[in-house]
C-alpha cells in the first residue's frame, strides 16, 4: 500500500516524516514527505507537521526554521498542488540539517506541569508587573517599579521555580 488516507497508515507516515527530521535524517524526511506528496495527501497537513517539527525539535537553536515552515506553509496555501511539493521538499531537507533544540519544548512541558499540580488558586499577578490604564489604579499600586530598581517578575510564590 503507498498510503492509506485515512487510517494508521496516514499517521505512521507523517510520524516518520517528523522523527527523521527529528533525528537529522534529511534522506528520509525527503522520502516520507514525498511519499505523501506522491499519493495525494493535502499539502497543508504536511506543512503543519513542518511547523510544529520547526518549532518543537529546532526552536532557537536555528530560528530562521520556524520561519521557512511558516512561508512553506503559505506558499502551500497560495500555490496548491503540484506547485508547492518543491516548497516541502526544500522544507523537510532544510529542518533535517539544522541544529537541534527541544528546550522550548521542554520547557513549556514544565511550565503547564507546575500550573497543573498547583494547589488552590495560581498565585496573583505582582502588582509592579500589572496593568495600570486608570488613575485608580496607579495610585493602588498597579505597575508601579522604582527607578533603577530590580525586580522579580515570577510571583512570590513560585520563587526559585526553574522552567529553563
Amino acid at each position: 500500500m503507498l498510503y492509506d488516507h485515512s487510517g494508521e497508515e496516514h499517521y505512521n507516515i507523517i510520524s516518520a516524516m517528523h522523527k527523521s527530521i527529528r533525528k537529522s535524517d534529511d534522506n528520509a524526511a525527503l522520502y516520507w514527505t514525498t511519499r505523501m506528496i506522491v499519493s495525494g495527501e493535502d499539502p497543508r497537513f504536511i506543512a503543519r507537521r513542518l511547523v510544529r517539527a520547526a518549532s518543537e525539535d529546532i526552536g532557537n537553536a536555528d530560528p530562521a526554521a520556524l520561519a521557512l515552515a511558516v512561508s512553506t506553509m503559505q506558499g502551500c496555501q497560495l500555490l496548491g498542488m503540484p506547485e508547492c511539493d518543491v516548497l516541502l521538499a526544500q522544507c523537510a531537507i532544510y529542518l533535517a540539517r539544522a541544529p537541534k533544540s527541544r528546550e522550548a519544548d521542554s520547557a513549556l512541558a514544565k511550565a503547564k506541569a507546575t500550573i497543573e499540580r498547583w494547589k488552590g488558586p495560581q498565585p496573583a499577578v505582582p502588582m509592579h508587573l500589572r496593568n495600570a490604564p486608570t488613575r485608580l489604579m496607579k495610585d493602588l499600586g498597579y505597575g508601579k517599579v522604582e527607578e533603577g530598581g530590580t525586580y522579580v517578575c515570577m510571583p512570590t510564590e513560585m520563587s526559585g521555580v526553574r522552567f529553563l
